[in-house]
């Protein structure tokens, strides 16, 4: 026996086919399944199946078809449902000993004692269902700890309360304002997905917007992206960018004062009488590293003191890029007797370069960094530093994320101020 679809199922399922089963070719439903009542269920592919990943039979406990016959019990009409809760009644059992790999809509029909589009009404609140029964699909949902498919919710209500924080990558930066953003998504409807997407083989330059391809409008409503590498001028979900690239077409930004920050942090050096201060610049790409090498400019400028380029090298934000800037800095004919790196990492970097030549810190070279991450105030001796406010940075990131959510206009471009922190890495010059 086959269930009949009508047309509305039709589209919806071969819509559901394209995304929860990931054929590679156009289909119908009538391409991809039929229900065959035997005791047992399976799904048929015809001809649409050489290109993907899927065999031609599955069992009716595989999560695949949870998803296929979730769906159907969503969107079939009066006439289909009649037919699949009738069927359904002899969806087989899985074995004692057999581990589920995800609780479906079918276990907790059986478990429940109801029909699959019972349970179906009462996730979806729709009408048609006691109060009774309400309340022991709940409890068996709640004991078994099934939830929806993110696949499945979003396409029927077009939300899958899900923001997605992309990251390149999991380092001090992005988990100190990871930490800002769940905190302040803690009470609210929505869960946090965090996201590393440099980690894949297509490279470094454009990962968010492969991230954004990925996840967007399927699995997140919206998106917080850290320290993007190219222009995101388009997006299927709201975007807010943290630590933004360089070039103009940016979604709406939070940010520190860099250039003031920077600013800080070398009229900190000229004021222990340092005079040869080096720049350990961060990534080209960033609007951040050409602020913060704005703001080391500015404070020489200031001081009369004319600007070295030998002084500045590319540290990149990275831990391996700033001991080789360190190391070209140190080989000069004349060292500085001090070094402002862009961030945190390249100033640890640099510290391990001067404990490695035997330098006394700050004795005999002085090193500031950028960021305040945890491992600054715990190194030794205790990195001096400028902070940024982490924690705040991802609230404020949060809150303009969700006024984009909720349909309301974003403010402008947040900018938060930076703070010097002096530690036991600064100090005065060694007399000559």
């Amino acid at each position: 026996m086959r269930v009949l679809l009508s047309g509305g199922d039709e589209l919806a399922l071969s819509a559901m086919a394209r995304q929860a089963l990931g054929f590679t070719k156009n289909c119908t439903v009538t391409h991809v399944m039929s229900i065959v009542f035997d005791n047992v269920f399976e799904i048929l592919g015809e001809n649409v199946i050489e290109n993907s990943l899927l065999p031609c039979h599955r069992p009716a406990n595989s999560t695949v078809f949870a998803e296929i016959y979730a769906t159907v019990s969503r969107v079939m009409s009066p006439e289909t449902e009649n037919t699949v809760n009738a069927a359904s009644a002899w969806l087989p059992a899985p074995a004692e000993n057999q581990v589920a790999a995800r609780v479906t809509i079918n276990d907790v029909a059986r478990v429940a004692e109801v029909s699959v589009s019972t349970v179906s009404k009462v996730v979806n609140g729709r009408y048609g269902v006691s109060p009774a029964t309400i309340a022991r699909v709940h409890q068996v949902i709640n004991e078994l700890g099934y939830e929806t498919s993110l696949v499945a919710s979003s396409m029927r209500n077009s939300r899958t309360n899900i923001i997605g924080i992309l990251v390149a990558e999991f380092e001090p930066f992005a988990l100190e304002l990871l930490n800002g953003i769940s905190a302040t998504l803690r009470g609210t409807k929505y869960d946090l997905m965090a996201y590393a997407g440099n980690l894949s083989p297509e490279g470094h330059i454009g990962w968010e917007r492969r991230s954004l391809s990925r996840l967007g409008g399927t699995l997140i409503d919206g998106a917080i992206i850290v320290t993007p590498t190219v222009e995101i001028p388009h997006s299927s979900v709201p975007v807010v960018a943290i630590d933004p690239q360089a070039g103009t077409d940016m979604p709406i930004t939070v940010d520190v004062d860099n250039s003031g920050g920077a600013q800080r942090a070398t009229e900190h050096l000229l004021e222990l009488g340092h005079r040869r201060i080096g720049h350990i610049r961060g990534r080209e790409d960033l609007k951040s590293a050409h602020l913060r090498e704005a703001g080391y400019r500015q404070a020489l400028d200031n001081a009369g003191i004319d600007f070295d380029e030998q002084l500045i090298q590319d540290g990149d934000y990275q831990h391996e890029s700033a001991v080789a800037a360190t190391e070209r800095l140190l080989d000069l004919p004349q060292p500085p007797t001090a070094i402002f790196a862009a961030n945190d990492i390249s100033a640890l970097a640099a510290l391990s370069v001067a404990a490695d030549r035997g330098l006394a810190v700050p004795g005999d070279l002085s090193i500031i960094g950028f960021d305040d991450i945890p491992a600054a105030a715990q190194s030794i001796p205790a990195l001096s530093t400028v902070r940024q406010p982490l924690h705040e940075m991802g609230a404020h990131a949060v809150r303009l994320l969700l006024c984009l959510l909720d349909g309301e206009e974003a403010s402008a471009p947040q900018q938060l101020p930076a703070v010097l922190v002096p530690r036991d890495t600064t100090a005065p010059p060694r007399a000559i």
